[in-house]
């Protein structure tokens, strides 16, 4: 099922830049203890930070902490770091008291993954109520709930219009043919129809997943519970061998910046940013930060469908902020306090407006983002589901899949050797 609720209330990797130090963001003086001491006058909070830009975690967090009078220390690290970081110090008992994780079981910082191994606390009756509908079981275990999304984001092919128009483009392709076309009248003009960080495998399983959702989901919403139950497998799927056999076709016609299996997110950034590139596989979210730092013209698209689909988009709640297990009971209840606070509709929508997303509660169509335009129809119809790998059983599955997009760009795997990769490490 979607993993929404209607665009009632309506309830995505990063891009990577060096960052150092520590943002102290602080509403009274005096030294935050960080990780699980006993100082109940403040908490800290590790992030993934994108660029310089990326402020949204640091600006909610400073602003209640002004408003409380609390030490809260935000310490971030760059997103191709991150994960590692976070199980890392998870695991030896010395990570900070918050952290941003991923719903579900498909990714190594992921909420139930990591509440199984007691390495989490659970949270309280309003966090529970955010969780979207369909959605319960990346949140919880034993009926208990680990992790309070943040904002819901829509995920699709984040376009520069400027840089389309520049290329001769009037307009964002309707169908894949259409694309496949775009891709070389914009090389024809100099310019890469879709920058890709090929070397990530973050990216390139995103950039098959958004593929994905009219080749599989929009048909089959259920079919992640499908393969759970043994019905189906990715190598037996037509959907799953078009999705990955649109991201050879497109390699073969250009429709990639030359040397893409080496790219990286400073080639999105870039790319996105200087017009070089029409389009990039990233969070809606990143259209706005990118489309600040450099004054562009970003909207989010679905991926094109191809004849005889609807078209059809992933959105869905991809971060939760989550609590250090190791955190003293002091701390917790400061942190429950301000997960509230991030709750109500004002700091919700405050949060997704300098996050780029879409509010976890209060939001409406008319209210949504200026890059959310050429979506909000999607939004509002219900055509979405939520990220494939979020109800993956293990991060290997999303790894089998980004490193078998990286295989398909050098020639080293087929389409179906990788599908066959994604059904062994299912399990």
């Amino acid at each position: 099922m979607p993993q929404h609720s209607s665009l009632r209330p309506l309830r995505l990797p990063l891009l990577a830049a060096p960052l150092a130090g520590v943002l102290i963001l602080a509403g009274c003086s005096g030294n935050s203890d960080s990780g699980s001491g006993d100082s109940a006058d403040g908490f800290t909070v590790m992030v993934a930070q994108a660029n310089d830009d990326d402020q949204s975690y640091a600006k909610t967090l400073e602003a209640y902490g002004q408003e409380k009078g609390l030490n809260i220390e935000v310490i971030p690290y760059p997103s191709e770091a991150y994960n590692t970081q976070v199980t890392t110090q998870l695991q030896a008992g010395n990570a900070a008291d918050v952290m941003i994780l991923a719903p579900g079981t498909g990714q190594p910082i992921s909420v139930v993954s990591l509440a199984e191994a007691g390495l989490l606390a659970p949270l309280g009756d309003s966090s529970a109520s955010l969780v979207p509908a369909n959605a319960e079981n990346q949140y919880e275990v034993e009926g208990k709930v680990y992790g309070q999304p943040t904002a819901l984001i829509p995920v699709g092919l984040v376009y520069n219009n400027d840089a389309a128009k520049q290329a001769g483009l009037s307009e964002y392709p309707e169908s894949y043919d259409a694309l496949l076309a775009d891709c070389k009248t914009a090389r024809d003009a100099g310019k890469d129809f879709t920058v890709l960080a090929g070397a990530i495998t973050f990216n390139t399983g995103l950039m098959a997943q958004l593929i994905s959702a009219t080749r599989v989901y929009e048909a089959e919403p259920d079919w992640n519970e499908q393969r759970a139950e043994g019905k189906v497998t990715f190598a037996d799927s037509d959907g799953w061998k078009e999705t990955l056999q649109d991201l050879v076709d497109m390699n073969s016609a250009g429709c990639f910046q030359d040397g893409a299996a080496g790219g990286t997110f400073d080639n999105i950034t870039a790319g996105l940013g200087g017009g070089t590139a029409l389009s990039a596989a990233v969070p809606g979210s990143a259209a706005s930060s990118i489309g600040a730092a450099s004054g562009a013209d970003l909207t989010v698209q679905s991926f094109p469908p191809s004849s005889g689909q609807k078209p059809f988009l992933l959105a869905s709640a991809n971060y939760a902020w989550g609590v250090n297990a190791k955190a003293s009971d002091a701390k917790k209840q400061l942190i429950q306090d301000f997960l509230d606070w991030v709750a109500t509709p004002e700091q919700a929508k405050s949060f997704a407006d300098s996050f780029g997303g879409v509010p976890i509660v209060g939001a409406s169509e008319d209210t949504l983002l200026p890059q959310y335009k050429n979506i909000g129809s999607l939004l509002e119809s219900n055509s979405y589901t939520g990220l494939p790998n979020a109800a993956w059983p293990n991060p290997s599955v999303y790894d089998a899949l980004g490193a078998g997009v990286q295989g398909l760009l050098t020639g080293q795997k087929t389409v179906d050797q990788v599908l066959a990769d994604m059904d062994a490490a299912w399990g």
